[in-house]
C-alpha cells in the first residue's frame, strides 16, 4: 500500500456551475462568462436557480431519460426513485457524488457545480484569447454572486490580468465593502444589477435589504472604472414606470455610470426549477411588449446615463 498522501486541495478553489463561451451580453466584445455558485439574494424571477446555493446539485432531465435505471443501481445512498411521474431525488440523502450521472447512458442526470482551481478556470478562459483580442472582449465573472467566493475570484482576476485578458466583475451588490473593493481593484470594469428602489418591495422580492446594494453602487460609481448597470424588467415586480423613474433618479445623483441596460423578462427558465425540485413562481407570466420596453427606456434616459439600451424577446399584441 502506498504511503503517499493525496495532495491537499487548493484553498483558492471555487465552485462554478457554468463557463459560457461567446457571450455578448456580459460586457464589451466577445466574452467568456464564469458563473459562480452561491447567491445571498432570492429573487422571485431568478433565471439561474442552479446558482443559488454554494454546493453542487443533481439535476434530472426528463426529456433525455430512457428509463434504463442504471442510475438506480449506481446510487449507494438510495437517493433515487424512478416513478411514473418522473425521477424523485432525496436531496437530503444525495451527496452529489456523480456516480448516477456517470452510469446514465442517456445523460439524463447531471451534477451542476464543480470545483475549479484558479489555474483550471484560467485555462478554460484563455482558450478563446484570440476572440477577446479581436473583439475587445474578455472574461466576466458572474453567478450566483462572485463576491461569495472572493479568494477564487481574486486569484482568477489576477491570472487574467497577468495574461492580458480584460475582466469584468458582475455583482448583485450585496457584499461587504471590503470584499467588493478588493475584487474591484483587480477587475477592469463592473456590472451591477439594480432591481428595485422601494425598500419594502426590495425585501419582498429579493429577500434582502437594499441598503448594502446602494452602498455598493456608490463604491463602484466612485471607483473611476467603467460601470454598467443592468435592471431586469420583470412583470409585476420591477416593471412599473415608478420603479424605473426612482432608479433613474438614483443614478442621476450617483454619476459615474457608463451604461444602463434594461433586460426584458425571459420565461424560458421554468424547466431549471423543476429539475431542482423548485417552484417557478412566474410560470405563465407573459413577456413584455416592445412598446412597453421602449416606454421604460425613455424613462430611464432621464438618468443622464450616457447610454441606455434595452434587450430581450418581446411579445406581439
Amino acid at each position: 500500500m502506498s504511503s503517499e498522501k493525496a495532495p491537499a486541495p487548493d484553498p483558492d478553489s471555487g465552485t462554478v456551475f457554468n463557463i459560457q463561451r461567446f457571450s455578448i451580453e456580459d460586457g464589451p466584445g466577445i466574452r467568456t462568462t464564469v458563473f459562480m455558485k452561491g447567491c445571498p439574494l432570492r429573487c422571485t424571477w431568478c433565471h439561474n436557480p442552479e446558482g443559488l446555493v454554494l454546493k453542487p446539485q443533481l439535476m434530472w432531465f426528463d426529456v433525455r431519460c430512457i428509463g434504463a435505471r442504471d442510475c438506480l443501481a449506481a446510487c449507494t445512498r438510495d437517493a433515487l426513485e424512478l416513478t411514473r411521474d418522473g425521477m424523485r431525488i432525496d436531496r437530503e440523502a444525495c451527496d452529489t457524488c456523480g456516480d448516477c450521472a456517470k452510469a446514465c447512458p442517456a445523460g439524463a442526470l447531471e451534477v451542476v457545480g464543480r470545483s475549479y482551481t484558479p489555474d483550471e478556470a484560467y485555462e478554460e478562459v484563455y482558450r478563446d484569447e484570440a476572440f477577446y483580442r479581436n473583439s475587445g472582449g474578455g472574461m466576466t465573472v458572474s453567478g450566483g454572486e462572485p463576491t461569495m467566493q472572493p479568494r477564487f475570484v481574486a486569484a482568477l482576476l489576477r491570472k487574467c490580468r497577468e495574461g492580458g485578458i480584460h475582466t469584468a466583475l458582475d455583482t448583485c451588490g450585496y457584499s461587504s465593502p471590503e470584499v467588493l473593493t478588493g475584487l474591484l481593484e483587480l477587475a477592469d470594469m463592473a456590472l451591477l444589477d439594480l432591481k428595485v428602489m422601494d425598500e419594502a418591495e426590495h425585501r419582498r422580492l429579493t429577500g434582502v435589504d437594499p441598503a448594502p446594494v446602494l452602498d455598493s453602487a456608490r463604491i463602484l460609481a466612485g471607483s473611476g472604472k467603467p460601470v454598467w448597470v443592468r435592471t431586469p424588467i420583470i412583470p409585476g415586480c420591477t416593471d412599473s414606470p415608478e420603479n424605473i423613474a426612482a432608479l433613474a433618479s438614483f443614478l442621476a445623483g450617483l454619476g459615474g455610470v457608463q451604461r444602463w441596460d434594461l433586460l426584458a423578462f425571459n420565461n424560458t427558465c421554468g424547466s431549471k426549477y423543476s429539475r431542482l425540485d423548485m417552484v417557478w413562481e412566474l410560470e405563465g407570466v407573459p413577456l413584455k411588449t416592445e412598446d412597453e420596453m421602449v416606454e421604460l427606456a425613455g424613462i430611464a434616459e432621464r438618468s443622464g446615463v450616457e447610454k441606455v439600451a434595452w434587450s430581450g424577446v418581446t411579445r406581439h399584441e
